[in-house]
């Protein structure tokens, strides 16, 4: 690759790379990137932390077989990766990209990365690149100890088409919650804050929301990304849930009855919901790093 100091117009000023260059200069960016994550306490700390708990699920499973986890594949997998995943996937974006763009701010540091003769939305895709690689390394390791599990309690019925369809999902679902904290990491220069808003925002704030869209206004929360979430469990069973269901509760101690509304988002529902957060919390965040000024 060309040295990106002498990429330079004739007039002296820098002139951004070529369309091959510039996907060389990203992938660059992205290998540096990623050698820091992977040099790093907090990948240290977030691969132990995978690995204990896979440790911890082993031990459980094998002392006590349970005969409801370990009856057929589909059940196990359905605990063991259906329930956690979203969880996991959110912990990974927080970790990798709730301070990628911030940091620079709080560390001085993007200052002499826009020294570079790159544009901002390479700098910002590059980022972005290694901590979707660092999250699908954690992502792809707590599956390896599942799927060990798996195979050693059910052979070749190890792979229902279930997880497969359940990681495809899942991946999606970590592109939305990383641009997600890409855009906040933009929207403050102090990364303690990016990431601890979007850590509240997913765990607390979305949930809440949801909760009041749904009980008080009684209306389908299809804007919110924690609704999409349990797509990625709800695969597993079968039949899969209605998309509405319609509960007459009568009170035990006044005469009143309410009528409770739920909904369960189809997959394809699902998908359309990561994929417009995606898309939009990319947009922003570009925005907002584009306008920064680094000083």
């Amino acid at each position: 690759m060309p040295d990106m100091g002498a990429d330079q117009t004739t007039s002296g000023t820098r002139a951004p790379p070529a369309v091959g260059g510039l996907i060389e200069s990203i992938l660059k960016l992205a290998r540096s990137q990623f050698k820091e994550f992977v040099r790093s306490r907090r990948f240290a700390f977030v691969i132990g932390a995978v690995l204990f708990v896979g440790a911890i699920e082993t031990i459980v499973i094998g002392y006590y077989r349970p005969a409801s986890v370990i009856s057929n594949p589909v059940t196990f997998y359905s605990g063991g990766w259906g329930g956690p995943i979203a969880e996991l996937a959110l912990f990974a974006a927080v970790i990798f990209g709730g301070d990628a763009i911030a940091g620079e701010f709080q560390n001085k540091t993007g200052y002499f990365l826009m020294s570079l003769p790159l544009r901002r939305s390479a700098i910002y895709a590059g980022k972005y690149l290694a901590a979707l690689v660092a999250s699908l390394t954690v992502i792809s390791l707590y599956l390896l100890v599942l799927v060990l599990n798996g195979i050693f309690y059910f052979g070749t019925r190890a792979f229902p088409w279930q997880l497969g369809a359940s990681f495809g999902i899942s991946l999606v679902y970590l592109l939305a919650v990383l641009s997600a904290a890409f855009f906040f990491s933009s929207l403050f220069k102090t990364a303690t804050y990016a990431v601890l808003v979007v850590a509240v925002l997913f765990i607390i704030g979305f949930p809440i929301i949801q909760a009041w869209v749904t009980d008080l206004a009684r209306v389908e929360p299809w804007f919110i990304i924690s609704y999409a979430s349990p797509v990625l469990g709800d695969i597993f069973l079968s039949p899969y849930p209605p998309h509405t269901q319609t509960m007459v509760v009568h009170g035990s101690i006044t005469s009143v009855t309410l009528t409770v509304t739920t909904y369960t988002p189809t997959v394809v529902e699902g998908l359309a919901i990561m994929l417009g957060y995606f898309i939009l919390t990319t947009a922003a965040g570009l925005l907002l790093f584009g306008r920064e000024e680094f000083t």
